[in-house]
């Protein structure tokens, strides 16, 4: 019985089947996106809203209530804003006089003092290859993950964790490809590290992991196998992704949440040491070709 008591914490409290992640700031009851509504500080659930209602206090404006009902909604809008954004630059992608994959891809010697472009350890997310299969691919994945992960998190830390995920993945090319090769394109790197996190997440609250260490083991293998795929980006991603999922859930309590930010932040700050490699090991000219 204390299993199942300990299980349904991960649950709205009003919606016994929705999963979250998202407690009030408040009381500290688990709540679904249905059932939260922006504070300050967080959000709060509807018992206490009803609470605030009896102290009298005033009624939030209009254009308070309209974001309210936006955010209200289970619909991952981080997820489809990301995906909008992807297909966009994909098509922009096909016309070769905007030079957009050129400008917003990544290698490692962008990392390095004579090429310093290191904004690229992020753009690379939102360009593909070529074969309209690869963006379909990654936005695919990303919807079923997104789905599922982002109204358990939150709007802010499924897109924090995307995107520290996907620097993650950039560093991993970095350190782990050799300085004059290593040119990718993709948001992989960032896709397995909401995988990673995803894993940790199920794996410490009790959900299922199998299907998704079958998924994560077979799309690892198949870097390591097609020299088109950067085994580099996956294992950085997914790394990093491990380490957010580690941090989401071991600060998940109501006391311990204000511990979120400064840890990610810290993990953030990290990646970016590591991505001045070259800065701090100067390397001779490079060999580009």
């Amino acid at each position: 019985m204390a299993d199942l008591a300990h299980d349904r914490v991960n649950f709205c409290y009003r919606h016994a089947q929705r999963q979250s992640f998202v407690l009030c700031q408040r009381c500290g009851q688990t709540v679904c996106g249905e059932c939260q509504t922006p504070a300050p500080v967080g959000v709060i659930c509807p018992s206490c809203i009803q609470g605030q209602r009896k102290t009298g206090i005033t009624r939030p404006s209009l254009v308070t209530r309209w974001r309210r009902r936006a955010e209200a909604s289970d619909a991952p809008v981080v997820t489809y804003a990301i995906i909008a954004i992807t297909v966009v630059m994909y098509l922009l992608q096909l016309v070769p006089v905007l030079r957009v994959t050129e400008l917003l891809y990544y290698e490692p010697a962008y990392s390095t003092p004579a090429y310093s472009e290191p904004w690229r350890m992020l753009t690379v997310l939102f360009v593909h290859s070529s074969l309209i299969f690869h963006v379909l691919l990654n936005m695919y994945t990303l919807l079923v993950l997104g789905r599922m992960l982002e109204p358990m998190l939150g709007r802010w830390r499924f897109l924090a964790l995307y995107f520290i995920a996907g620097l993650g993945g950039s560093v991993g090319v970095l350190w782990f490809s050799e300085l004059g090769n290593g040119a990718v394109v993709g948001a992989s790197g960032a896709l397995f590290g909401v995988m990673g996190a995803l894993l940790v997440i199920q794996r410490r609250l009790g959900g299922p992991t199998v299907q998704l260490l079958v998924l994560v083991g077979i799309n690892l293998a198949l870097g390591f196998f097609v020299p088109t795929i950067s085994w580099q980006a996956h294992v950085g991603g997914l790394l990093t992704g491990l380490l957010l999922g580690l941090i989401l859930v071991e600060t998940r309590a109501n006391h311990r949440q204000r511990l979120q930010p400064w840890l990610m932040t810290g993990l953030t700050l990290v990646l970016i040491v590591l991505s001045l490699r070259y800065f701090v090991f100067p390397v001779g000219p490079l060999g580009l070709g």
